[in-house]
């Protein structure tokens, strides 16, 4: 029987088909977490997607029947798993390989033979980014069912959420100092940072969203390109997109992007790639499987015009409340949030967002943006 020191633990669910391999990692992690294993594909799956899931998996890659590609697919195209990052720890070594398990969905790739040390750090710093996750998802869940608390959301994110990214952002530097790190660990240490950073961002955000609600957000315009905002996204989506049978096609003044420079318009950018990364995601998510999201930037009266459209369709009963807090439908965990926030973001902006829903078998949301800065 399990002990409750053993209970609050962390779980690390190691996958690998050789049991020498089980016992090097289970050695390596089995002091600081909760170790489950499984020899073969479909245990992993079972284990994912049972009552007591994994907080984090290594997953190796060349196993029988099922591999790790196939395994990873699965549970990222799964809702009750596709949040557990993914770690993959095999012996394929050629930059193919790598470039598809980041593809898939794996926040990591370690290959074997395996640093022991190095493999408890980038354990650690994934696990301490999930638990910074799951403390901004709590606090963010407490706000929703209590408005009182909303005067408090700036201390507790500051005080309960930043000071573990503090340590996991310096983490990187400290094993640096250890020295004899090859330029592709080097790498790793830097994809950890800026996921750190990106969690950092996502907090301030939200400081960011109350703000506008108020009405005292201090808006910073500046240049930015909206080709180059909007080409980055839908590379964070392909996967996404890829696993519905759905793709992206984007037009300027209906001209094919690629044969336009530039679409610049005056922003901030994070709050742009923001509120446009959450209205393409709800495309896609609406969207029957192999139709395209289309994507046209235009420029109508002194403004720009940002229309995603996809071939899905929005119930009547909430069009006209489209905007509007807390109003979803049909999604598993939606909070109603994603829309609502791009009213305030374009608000900001001096801009506008609107549905239309008049054609039958196509919903269009409509973005307009200032194409220059706007006057204080």
């Amino acid at each position: 029987m399990q002990n409750n020191d053993q209970r609050l633990k962390q779980t690390v669910l190691i996958v690998d088909d050789m049991p020498e391999n089980l016992a090097l990692l289970d050695e390596a992690l089995g002091k600081d977490y909760r170790i489950k294993v499984a020899l073969h594909g479909e245990k992993a799956i079972k284990i994912a997607l049972s009552e007591d899931p994994p907080d984090l998996i290594l997953l190796d890659i060349i196993m029988p029947e099922i591999d790790g590609y196939d395994v990873c697919r699965r549970l990222k195209a799964d809702d009750r798993a596709r949040d557990i990052p993914i770690m993959f720890v095999t012996g394929k070594r050629e930059v193919e390989d790598e470039i598809m398990g980041f593809r898939l969905g794996a926040v990591d790739y370690i290959m074997k033979p395996i640093s022991p040390p190095i493999v408890r750090a980038r354990v650690k710093n994934h696990l301490e980014l999930i638990r910074a996750r799951r403390q901004l998802e709590a606090q963010n869940k407490m706000l929703l069912e209590t408005a009182q608390l909303r005067e408090d959301v700036e201390q507790m994110t500051r005080h309960d959420l930043k000071n573990p990214l503090n340590a996991i952002l310096s983490y990187p530097q400290l094993i640096e100092m250890v020295g004899e790190l090859n330029d592709q660990q080097q790498q790793f240490l830097r994809a950890i940072e800026i996921a750190g950073f990106r969690m950092l961002n996502m907090i301030n955000r939200s400081l960011d969203m109350i703000k506008m609600e108020r009405g005292i957000y201090t808006f910073q315009s500046a240049p930015m390109n909206l080709i180059q905002l909007f080409q980055t996204i839908i590379k964070e989506t392909q996967e996404f997109a890829h696993q519905r049978n759905l793709w992206v096609e984007m037009f300027v003044n209906n001209l094919p992007v690629h044969a336009v420079d530039g679409f610049i318009i005056y922003g901030e950018e994070l709050l742009c790639y923001s509120m446009f990364a959450n209205l393409l995601r709800n495309a896609l998510e609406a969207s029957p499987p192999e139709h395209p999201i289309v994507i046209n930037l235009t420029q109508e009266q002194g403004m720009a015009a940002i229309r995603i459209q996809n071939t899905g369709t929005v119930p009547e009963s909430i069009r006209d409340r489209f905007f509007e807090k807390y109003v979803t439908f049909g999604k598993h965990n939606g909070t109603g949030l994603g829309t609502y926030s791009a009213r305030l973001i374009a608000g900001a902006h001096g801009g506008s967002v609107q549905l239309d829903a008049s054609e039958p078998g196509s919903t269009t949301v409509i973005v307009r943006l200032p194409i220059h800065t706007p006057s204080t």
